[in-house]
């Protein structure tokens, strides 16, 4: 096995990162800058650990047994994973030829993901994250823009690949109803999501931004109220519904 990669930290037993108990390894690298990124330390590409393939395997086997009986398995997730896409795409043909493992991929979806088949032929699951439907705000919020992650989408519809599609929702800045039912419409074309989730955004990474030296965007933005993430989830469903009808 040839691949080294930037490895920022790993987690033994996720549940919330695909069905089951999961190992989560976490990849250095990012190209988006979202302003709630609870991990801002992943950004940079020379941070963290550098690992072999070899050295994450060893580090999964001692818990095969709980994620082989939850109905669990690996995800990586990052930072962006596909900024890693050799590495990751090694990883996930190890674990399926030795333990049969369900593999998930953690993504942004902003990278070429016709480039990426190698990767997806061995993804069982991509958990997406559209972080806004509108390019202009999406561009405020990660500095970059929506249209490639789009692309992702649709690709991995055509190509048959299984999502769960997940959007942080954060007060002020997510909240405009037709934005969520263009959110809605665009989830409605699309072919395999099996699962929608809203994540309320929260605080917990402020403390990094503030080790970095870096100023917090969103300082005194609180976290979602249940009602608010409720109409959200409303109005999304019913812009999915007139894309379906």
């Amino acid at each position: 096995m040839s691949h080294k990669g930037r490895v920022h930290s790993l987690e033994t037993f996720g549940t919330v990162d695909g069905p089951g108990i999961r190992f989560v390894l976490f990849l250095q690298g990012c190209l988006m800058k979202c302003q709630y990124c609870h991990n801002p330390d992943t950004w940079n590409f020379d941070g963290g650990k550098e690992m072999t393939v070899e050295e994450v395997l060893d580090e999964i086997k001692p818990y095969l047994n709980y994620y082989r009986t939850s109905g669990g398995g690996l995800t990586i997730s990052g930072g962006e994973p596909t900024l890693q896409a050799p590495f990751v795409a090694e990883i996930f043909r190890e674990v399926k030829e030795r333990w049969n493992l369900h593999t998930t991929l953690d993504s942004n979806g902003f990278n070429n993901a016709e480039k990426l088949q190698y990767l997806m032929d061995v993804t069982d699951l991509v958990l997406l994250d559209i972080k806004h439907i509108d390019n202009d705000k999406h561009k405020v919020l990660t500095g970059v823009s929506n249209e490639q992650t789009l692309r992702t989408a649709q690709w991995l519809s055509d190509h048959g690949k299984k999502m769960w599609i997940r959007h942080v929702f954060v007060p002020g800045i997510h909240d405009d109803e037709n934005n969520l039912r263009d959110l809605g419409r665009f989830i409605g074309t699309l072919n395999g999501v099996e699962k929608f989730e809203i994540l309320p955004y929260h605080q917990m990474g402020i403390y990094k931004w503030k080790e970095l030296g870096r100023e917090y965007p969103l300082e005194g933005v609180p976290s979602p109220t249940e009602e608010q993430v409720q109409r959200a989830y409303k109005l999304i469903e019913e812009g999915r519904n007139m894309q379906l009808n």
